[in-house]
């Protein structure tokens, strides 16, 4: 363009237009940090229930994977990791319902960098609550076994077998702590002793069912069905996760009953069940950091068979006797609630309604006498 065609201006009003629109530049990129800042918040926050609701161990892509395979094969043949993996996705959609939709309408890029936020809040839910166990499971011990010297609540090296108290606990339900039994002919040997020793004969894993999961820490090994999972201590532990810890000390009664509703679906999510049981057992042991084996020991396998014994119940008479016991669970945790016996009658009868239709009988009566 020729100068002479440019209309002059001062710089002055040149450089305040300038800064006019570098500002509006300015404003707009911090609103777009601000929308940003809070969808990372959103999902973040949303991404703590993952560990506790829907799986410990199984990432959210492998969860989605499923699904998708799922819907393009629908006719084919599942194997059981398969048909775990897809019991999480519905699982997940149940936690977090606007994710099945959201990952439908964001780009790959987007949706991968969501999936690692709520990754990262329940990566910090999970911490959190193991956190929150490992000095609580130590007092509860300490305050019901008694045991002598006591448990040292913030030095985990001296839990774990090495603990008479933890043993007795993380102990195999087909053993019994301080029983001799018979190794090789002539030769006999204490049960904890070989555990400690990490002998062949005594090789604790996942394959076992621990003693702290039955009701009073007892086991009946002609049936080992008989109180598993109504131990006192997994009740704490629930209650202090999913309530709060100052609710885990009341244990004995059947809660009292409020928000029966919300609390029934969460007290029957075979999930929560299966977290609350290996953060006990992660509390009771030695390892000082989250791990998936300790020893022989695999988390994720006895994750796993703890959710299959609730959702793959042999039976409709076990499919019963599971019913059964999320009914005792409920219970224990959150109490009872009559409110669907709140019929019209009945409330017609009570003093809310009864004060509405006094006033309106005094309204009209004065109403009448003018």
């Amino acid at each position: 363009m020729e100068v002479s065609l440019s209309l002059p201006t001062s710089p002055h009003a040149r450089a305040k237009r300038r800064i006019t629109a570098l500002m509006d530049e300015v404003e707009i990129l911090k609103q777009d940090k601000a929308t940003k800042q809070r969808k990372t918040t959103y999902y973040v926050s949303q991404g703590r229930a993952i560990r506790c609701v829907v799986v410990l161990y199984t990432p959210a892509e492998d969860l989605i994977a499923e699904n998708d395979r799922c819907c393009e094969y629908r006719d084919g043949d599942t194997t059981i990791d398969q048909d775990r993996l897809q019991r999480g996705y519905v699982e997940l959609t149940k936690a977090l319902p606007w994710v099945h939709e959201k990952l439908a309408s964001l780009e790959y890029e987007e949706s991968e960098e969501m999936l690692r936020k709520l990754k990262r809040g329940a990566d910090t839910a999970h911490g959190d609550d193991t956190g929150t166990l490992k000095e609580l499971v130590a007092s509860w011990v300490n305050n019901d076994c008694r045991p002598t010297p006591l448990i040292r609540i913030g030095d985990k090296h001296h839990h774990g077998f090495v603990s008479d108290a933890c043993g007795k606990l993380l102990c195999p339900a087909e053993w019994r702590w301080d029983d001799p039994v018979q190794v090789i002919v002539f030769v006999t040997c204490i049960i904890r002793a070989g555990i400690r020793d990490r002998t062949a004969a005594f090789i604790v894993s996942e394959n076992s069912w621990p003693l702290f999961m039955y009701q009073d820490y007892e086991a009946d090994i002609n049936n080992l069905e008989c109180g598993l999972m109504k131990s006192k201590l997994l009740i704490m532990a629930f209650k202090a996760i999913f309530t709060s810890p100052s609710s885990a000390s009341e244990v004995d009664g059947e809660g009292d009953g409020a928000d029966i509703i919300e609390n029934n679906r969460r007290a029957q999510r075979q999930s929560d069940q299966a977290k609350v049981k290996t953060c006990v057992r992660f509390a009771l042991s030695n390892i000082t950091s989250w791990c998936t084996v300790d020893g022989d020991f695999d988390y994720q396998i006895y994750w796993n068979n703890i959710v299959d014994f609730f959702e793959d119940a042999p039976g409709p008479a076990a499919r019963v006797r599971v019913n059964e016991l999320l009914e005792w669970w409920t219970r224990k945790v959150f109490g009872k609630n009559h409110h669907q016996d709140l019929m019209p009658d009945v409330v017609s009868r009570m003093s809310v309604s009864a004060l509405a239709t006094q006033r309106q009988e005094k309204k009209d009566a004065v109403f009448d006498s003018d």
